[in-house]
């Protein structure tokens, strides 16, 4: 019999899917390695209790040695990242601290998880820089204002989508979609902070990714390479990646940022070779600063916030799920979106950038044995005594080591194998994939991910006007019934065509439908009395699909042949009642099952079948 379905979407076992959540959480607990002791039983608390104060109203002082101990090792490495993601971004360093600060505290006290770590996110800086650079236009302290007005706004659709209990809306970003895009994120600062490496001039503010790599062969090409900071980028990005890979315990970051600041300061690199360096750090703790922005910039930036607000909550609801599933408890997704808001809103009143959870710091904490968030606020109470009282002791760090932290947690998250597995289980999501890298590396970050998130919604609706159907067949030696076209050994009952259809019956597919019932009675082997939809998977029927029904019933009734239902659910059989459907129909073609439908059909009708199970 000939093939009744879409070439492209068999009806098979599909490959094994990449699961986005497992995945990710695989992806985000990389380098926990080393069993750490599992904290104390704490209590349980609800998904929608405020986990913070729950745990700080129940903490046990057999916690704080840990906490402590775990506060200031991640503190070592809070430091020089919130710096280098903040001067990815394009703002100051100090701004990175800033922004890691306050967030601490406010997830502290609101965050559903316990160890979860909260701060400047080097998939963010990407996009912070691509939204506020060309608005700012050179000037640091607009790039500032509009990134404090960023994280507000973000904070704000953080909260929204929390209060709201919308947070499935981060599903839209799928796992090939946020492929593509974190790719093209890596290849984007790896891009922008090589310059920090060569030593050599960063491109102009709001360039894009190909007029960066330019310049930048440009001017290695032109000699405007500086060898000590090409010496010391380098030697601090393989010190962070051979630690990485064979002395995973050991803090690389901290080794490569201590060492690079040693030798710069010991040997007056700044002065006698001219490197570039951090410098002092302003004094003192960051003051509330409503960012003073203009009201056009709030709706260029309004799109751009609300994407990372849902990339934030994509990759802290996975960290976080993980976490809890491996200490033994519970998290509110909508708890956390909340939450995340809330570190969002306190970054952006207090000179800080848009935040996210760390899947490099919080394995930090968890392996220096935090217990709780008390970790989180014992490392902003580190950062801010830092400010206070040594504002100079991180000013000769060569700014070609943070460079190369940035460059080191852009190799960690760029996923080149995914794209691979892709290419090799699904080639349609990886030809997605491959939309969201192009899109979001040459045309712009939102654009980018809009394009991408629409061309996956136009496959959604694509499938469900083109879905899966077939004839079915009896084949001897197994139960049921099945495939004609996977099973061609397979035999029909004569004058009965079981059409099974794998969707619900709506506007975009109904006709698709009636032509494909009428294509398998003129396939049929022999001339058809009876046509049972088996309609499992029918889950709805509008007004549209009903009226079909009633046109395909009377086609049917004039080429002599019944329609019948087996297996249709209580309530879409309800809903074509509803829309007077079995008034034509009549209440009697439904049966419970294929193989009862198939009863009725040989009790009906006299036909030469004999089953391969009946004796």
């Amino acid at each position: 019999m000939s093939e009744l379905r879409p070439v492209d979407r068999p009806e098979s076992a599909q490959p094994p899917s990449l699961d986005p959540n497992r995945v990710a959480a695989a992806g985000a607990s990389a380098g926990m390695t080393g069993t750490t002791a599992a904290p104390p039983a704490a209590p349980r608390h609800s998904p929608r209790g405020v986990a913070g104060w729950v745990m700080l109203r129940n903490y046990r002082p057999a916690w704080l040695l840990h906490d402590l101990t775990a506060g200031l090792v991640l503190t070592a490495v809070l430091v020089p990242v919130g710096m280098g993601y903040a001067e990815a971004s394009g703002l100051p360093a100090i701004h990175g601290l800033y922004a890691t600060i306050l967030p601490l505290l406010v997830y502290a006290l609101f965050g559903p998880s316990r160890i979860l770590v909260l701060g400047p996110d080097s998939t963010l800086s990407a996009v912070i820089a691509a939204l506020i650079l060309p608005l700012a236009a050179g000037r640091p302290e607009r790039a500032v204002a509009l990134a404090g007005m960023l994280a507000l706004l973000s904070g704000a659709c953080s909260m929204l989508i929390g209060l709201l209990r919308l947070g499935l809306l981060a599903d839209l970003l799928s796992k090939p979609i946020r492929i593509g895009f974190m790719n093209a994120i890596a290849l984007t600062v790896l891009v922008g902070q090589l310059p920090k490496i060569f030593g050599i001039p960063g491109s102009a503010p709001g360039q894009g990714l190909l007029e960066k790599s330019a310049a930048l062969v440009e001017a290695v090409l032109g000699g405007q390479t500086h060898p000590v900071s090409l010496l010391i980028g380098t030697g601090c990005l393989t010190l962070i990646l051979l630690l990485k890979r064979y002395r995973q315990p050991w803090p690389g970051i901290l080794l490569a940022v201590a060492l690079a600041t040693v030798a710069s300061a010991g040997l007056g690199l700044a002065q006698t070779s001219g490197i570039a360096v951090l410098g002092a750090l302003p004094q003192g703790l960051p003051h509330l600063q409503i960012p003073q922005v203009t009201w056009p910039d709030i709706v260029q930036l309004l799109p751009g916030a609300a994407m990372i607000s849902l990339l934030s909550f994509a990759d802290s609801s996975v960290l976080s799920r993980s976490l809890a599933q491996r200490g033994g408890y519970h998290v509110s997704q909508n708890q956390e979106m909340i939450a995340l808001g809330g570190a969002n809103l306190a970054a952006g009143l207090f000179q800080g950038f848009s935040v996210s959870s760390s899947a490099s710091r919080t394995p930090v904490a968890e392996a220096a044995g935090a217990k709780t968030q008390v970790t989180g606020l014992v490392g902003a109470a580190a950062i801010a005594a830092l400010l206070v009282w040594a504002p100079t002791l991180l000013s000769d760090l060569p700014s070609a080591a943070l460079g190369a932290v940035v460059i080191a947690a852009c190799l960690s998250f760029a996923d080149l194998p995914g794209m691979w597995a892709l290419w090799r289980l699904r080639p349609v999501e990886f030809a997605l994939s491959v939309c969201s890298f192009v899109g979001v590396a040459f045309v712009g970050v939102i654009e980018g991910i809009f394009i991408t998130v629409s061309l996956a919604l136009l496959m959604l609706v694509w499938n469900a006007w083109h879905p899966y159907f077939a004839v079915l067949a009896r084949v001897d030696g197994r139960k049921g019934y099945h495939d004609a076209s996977r099973h061609p050994e397979g035999r029909q009952i004569p004058g009965l065509v079981l059409f099974r259809w794998d969707a619900q019956l709506f506007f975009a597919n109904a006709e698709i439908f009636r032509e494909q019932v009428h294509q398998a009675v003129d396939r049929a082997p022999t001339p058809t009395r009876r046509v049972v939809v088996a309609a499992e998977a029918i889950s709805d029927v509008d007004i549209t699909a009903s009226d079909m029904l009633c046109v395909l019933y009377s086609e049917l009734q004039q080429r002599g042949i019944e329609l019948w239902f087996a297996g249709l659910k209580g309530p879409v059989k309800d809903r074509l009642n509803h829309l007077g459907t079995l008034a034509l129909i009549g209440q009697g073609a439904f049966s419970p099952t294929v193989g009862h439908a198939v009863t009725l059909y040989r009790q009906a009708y006299d036909v030469d079948w004999k089953d391969w199970d009946e004796p």
